[in-house]
């Protein structure tokens, strides 16, 4: 197949399905992984489409565009792994831990159903499942409400539940991190629950890998300065952490393949003096 021909079907395959994996445009051509990251190189040159970590996306992404669960739990797993182990770090017997929807949160999830007894506040359903799947020690409580294309429970009964509830910490995934929009998400009920969710929460750490950065979603869940932590990976440009060192009461670097805990070399984590 000729270049043209490649691309053209990459451009039909990114409009189609918004978000696209190397792999899968690679089998889907019958061509080699580094045939499809040069066309990607040449489509996003050209800004037919936008180059992201292991695939390409429609240039500029819609606010309120909201990938489904399943495309998002393929991507950066070890930097979601990774990410999830400095997090686990920080729970402790007894705690009341807040987990909001998302894959990382999910990744978090899976590392907590085998930790010490904890009582859990999630309002997605995939966390609910890994705990009573993996562990009889935790409590689960589970929200209500109306269901999202990324597994989330949203809406009135959600933000209801919440506000009667006190949390030791919440571990919060979001969509997009942005200098000035602040934590983002492309669905404006999921940032009212989310909301409810940092006002509930004597602690907010957001989990975050680097693709977050310089995203945004329609609705605005908290600023930068309502995080007391921000954990992502060692991904994350320089001029981010410059900004988010400076914002966040304490940005965290997690290393892929490192122990939880492991310094993720300068500047691993900042704290506001």
């Amino acid at each position: 197949m000729l270049a043209a021909a490649r691309q053209s079907a990459i451009i039909a395959e990114v409009q189609r399905e918004r978000i696209v994996r190397v792999a899968d445009l690679a089998q889907m051509l019958g061509v080699s992984l580094m045939t499809v990251r040069r066309d990607i190189d040449a489509l996003d040159a050209a800004g037919a489409l936008e180059k992201i970590h292991g695939g390409a996306k429609l240039p500029g992404g819609a606010s309120t565009h909201e990938p489904g669960f399943e495309l998002k739990a393929t991507q950066l797993l070890e930097e979601k792994e990774a990410i999830a182990h400095e997090a686990a770090a920080q729970v402790r017997e007894g705690m009341a831990v807040g987990l909001s929807a998302g894959t990382t949160t999910w990744a978090l999830a899976r590392l907590l159903s085998a930790g010490p007894r904890i009582t859990v506040v999630t309002n997605s359903m995939r966390i609910a499942d890994v705990f009573h799947q993996g562990s009889a020690q935790s409590a689960v409580i589970l929200t209500g409400g109306e269901r999202t294309p990324s597994d989330a429970l949203v809406g009135p009964l959600a933000t209801s539940a919440l506000k009667q509830l006190h949390l030791d910490v919440l571990f919060l995934g979001v969509h997009g991190v942005d200098p000035d929009a602040g934590f983002t998400t492309p669905n404006v009920l999921e940032a009212e629950t989310d909301r409810a969710f940092v006002a509930a929460a004597r602690r907010v750490v957001v989990l975050a890998d680097h693709t977050k950065w310089g995203t945004f979603g329609i609705s605005t869940i908290a600023g930068l300065e309502e995080a007391d932590e921000l954990i992502s990976d060692e991904g994350l440009p320089g001029e981010a952490r410059r900004i988010l060192s400076e914002r966040v009461g304490r940005l965290r670097l997690a290393r892929a393949g490192a122990p939880a805990g492991a310094p993720a070399g300068a500047p691993a984590a900042s704290t506001k003096a």
